[in-house]
């Protein structure tokens, strides 16, 4: 049995233990399978697992949130069924702090704020709304945002949603800073990255683990990409 080509020395594997699979997703990956046909992040960690532990049968591995497919970082998966409830549950009321990083092009106004919109997705087009009065239709969705420093020709902003809504990071900023996210043309920014990703990267999520309710902190280095060089050399880690 060949070993499949997963992730490189296992590097992208940031934890795992018998009822987690903490995982830096590189950017260009779906994390749960869509009406593309291309592997998904879950199916990859099902033929990882099934490798690893010389299973006969399907590895159990339970999707309980998502970061979207040009977005890089933390994606926490389950490896059985409890731990897969238990997070739906977290996921679902926030129980948990998530910290992204952001380049723009342009440094926020106010360097530091919190944002709250009522965002409504098309799912037709794949494109969501953001208004900053309530609607009908919309989710309420809440953010914090500071201004780390600048980092070559860009800034690198700090990003800490409350909610967990799709797109809502991307939008957010767009709408209520006028600060595109690098390389996000579908939101405002002007010109996509060489490799289609866009400078968005699930950093560090902290959470209780759903079973055994140790605090966790998971910290996912930054994408090897040269749209990061200066963040990285600025921010290292």
């Amino acid at each position: 049995m060949n070993r499949p080509n997963l992730w490189s020395e296992q590097k992208e594997i940031l934890f795992e233990d018998n009822h987690l699979l903490v995982i830096n997703k590189p950017a260009g990956i779906l994390v749960q399978g869509d009406e593309t046909g291309d592997e998904p992040l879950s199916k990859k960690a099902e033929e990882y697992l099934k490798f690893k532990y010389k299973k006969p049968g399907a590895a159990f591995v339970g999707v309980a949130h998502r970061i979207d497919r040009p977005v890089s970082g933390i994606v926490v998966l389950a490896k059985t069924s409890k731990a897969l409830s238990r997070l739906n549950e977290m996921f679902r009321d926030s129980q948990m702090k998530k910290t992204y990083w952001a380049l723009t092009g342009k440094p926020p106004v106010p360097e530091q704020g919190k944002l709250v919109h009522w965002l409504v997705k098309d799912p037709m087009r794949n494109v969501t709304k953001a208004y900053t009065d309530k609607h009908g239709q919309g989710q309420r969705s809440e953010l914090s945002y500071e201004l780390l420093g600048p980092a070559a020709n860009r800034y690198l902003l700090q990003v800490n949603p409350v909610t967990g809504r799709p797109h809502q990071i991307r939008v957010q900023l767009s709408t209520g800073l006028n600060t595109p996210i690098v390389g996000d043309v579908k939101y405002g920014f002007l010109n996509p990255l060489p490799d289609v990703s866009i400078a968005l990267h699930a950093r560090q999520l902290e959470l209780q683990h759903p079973v055994t309710k140790e605090a966790m902190k998971f910290v996912a280095p930054l994408p090897d990409a040269p749209h990061w060089d200066a963040a990285r050399a600025f921010y290292p880690g």
